[in-house]
């Protein structure tokens, strides 16, 4: 992935529902910092809503749209990122329009508080993350991109626990070198965030585990002692681990004094940091990694919900030798994963791939007939991807071979669960 122009910053971009962020650094390996929209303060949050201003075409975002409504000058629309996931038309004064357009309208509006450190549309690089990537989600931030007309190779998405990865990757490993935890807390629901290293494997495997609590259910939410007894008892039931070297409270949930018993408990032999513009940090971070990988970063894989979880290869023979060939790498996003390769086959109707998972489970074969295959030495094309996290899809198309044996135009086509 080049530098656009020569420009050289490097954007993360944290999509929520009620608020966003924007990260950036000025270079693959330098230091991430977030756009305020008050100068020298931490107003990171970006209020992710819309206002249409009654009778014109005139639309705002973020808080001057949400001035606007509260004077009763515009129309407000919020819950941009749920109302594109959900894909129903949004009926303003009598017109309707489409959700995916409003979100990337906020999108490129807000995008232009880039012009702080910036040109807003001159950018190497972009990574947008957010709570959660499946197909839907996907879906709606490439329609996004494309309605802006971002190009495609210079964004990509990854999910927020694969941003805590990124961003703990350029913290010191003393950190995260065996366990770390992080709590998301906003609005009702605390979203729980388990990273930890298998040092048994080369490269090291991180994973991430992630739960969800109610916020405090049952329970007054403004009495502070009862709030803070309810968190203490999350807390105790997350952190018995002795392995924990680092905690990470991250969300608008966290803000006040109300943590004093909880706190005590969090702190017993372990660092604790607070803040919210982790993911959108992370999310930057994830970007320069892709660029230019930090030491750390050569030394880990991370092998999250949304990443391919084995390696997937085949046995050739390469001037004269058996020799294994890697199709698929462990790693990578499942919705990125995609190889197409040519080979001969001599004989035989039969093809085996071997799946390699770096989650302790066995190694396997998986044979693939060539149903009414002739047999004869033909030249194959092999093409990979797939289709959910666990679901890959192998396509084998008959090329022929030259002159001798015209191609049959037959493709073989067989679905694998990893």
């Amino acid at each position: 992935m080049g530098f656009l122009n020569g420009s050289k910053l490097i954007v993360g971009y944290d999509m929520g529902n009620k608020y966003c962020q924007i990260s950036y650094a000025l270079s693959a390996g330098g230091n991430v910092e977030t756009i305020s929209q008050v100068a020298g303060s931490e107003a990171y949050n970006i209020p992710a809503v819309l206002c249409k201003r009654i009778g014109t075409n005139q639309w705002h975002y973020g808080r001057e749209a949400l001035r606007q409504a509260s004077e009763q000058e515009g129309i407000l629309v919020e819950n941009l990122w749920e109302l594109a996931l959900d894909g129903e038309l949004v009926v303003i004064e009598g017109e309707s329009y489409d959700p995916v357009s409003l979100l990337a309208l906020f999108f490129k509006k807000s995008l232009g508080l880039l012009a702080q450190v910036g040109q807003p549309d001159k950018f190497a690089a972009l990574m947008i993350t957010c709570p959660v990537l499946d197909r839907r989600t996907l879906e709606v931030l490439y329609d996004m991109v494309d309605s802006i007309h971002l190009k495609r190779d210079r964004v990509m998405f990854q999910s927020h626990g694969e941003s805590y990865y990124s961003y703990m990757l350029r913290q010191p490993e003393e950190l995260w070198v065996y366990m770390s935890v992080l709590f998301d807390y906003r609005g009702d629901t605390i979203r729980v965030y388990r990273m930890e290293c298998n040092r048994r494997t080369v490269p090291i495997a991180v994973f991430i585990e992630t739960k969800e609590y109610e916020a405090f259910p049952g329970e007054d939410v403004c009495d502070a002692r009862e709030r803070d007894r309810a968190f203490g008892r999350i807390v105790e039931k997350e952190c018995k681990d002795g392995r924990i070297r680092s905690i990470y409270l991250v969300g608008d949930g966290f803000a006040g004094d109300w943590m004093s018993g909880s706190l005590r408990s969090l702190c017993q032999g372990r660092r604790v940091f607070q803040g919210n513009n982790l993911f959108g940090k992370g999310a930057c971070c994830g970007m320069q990694e892709r660029l230019e990988p930090c030491e750390a970063g050569k030394n880990h894989v991370f092998l999250g919900k949304d990443k391919l979880k084995s390696n997937i290869g085949m046995e050739v023979l390469h001037r004269g030798e058996n020799t294994y060939c890697l199709l698929l790498g462990a790693g990578v996003n499942w919705y990125e994963a995609r190889q197409t390769a040519d080979f001969y086959i001599q004989e035989g109707n039969e093809l085996t791939l071997t799946v390699n998972p770096l989650m302790g489970k066995d190694v396997r074969q998986e044979k693939i007939l060539l149903e009414n295959f002739p047999g004869t030495i033909a030249r194959l094309r092999i093409h990979l991807f797939l289709e959910e996290e666990d679901c890959l899809v192998v396509e084998v198309e008959d090329l022929g071979f030259g002159e001798l044996r015209t191609s049959s135009g037959r493709v073989w086509k067989r679905t694998i669960r990893i």
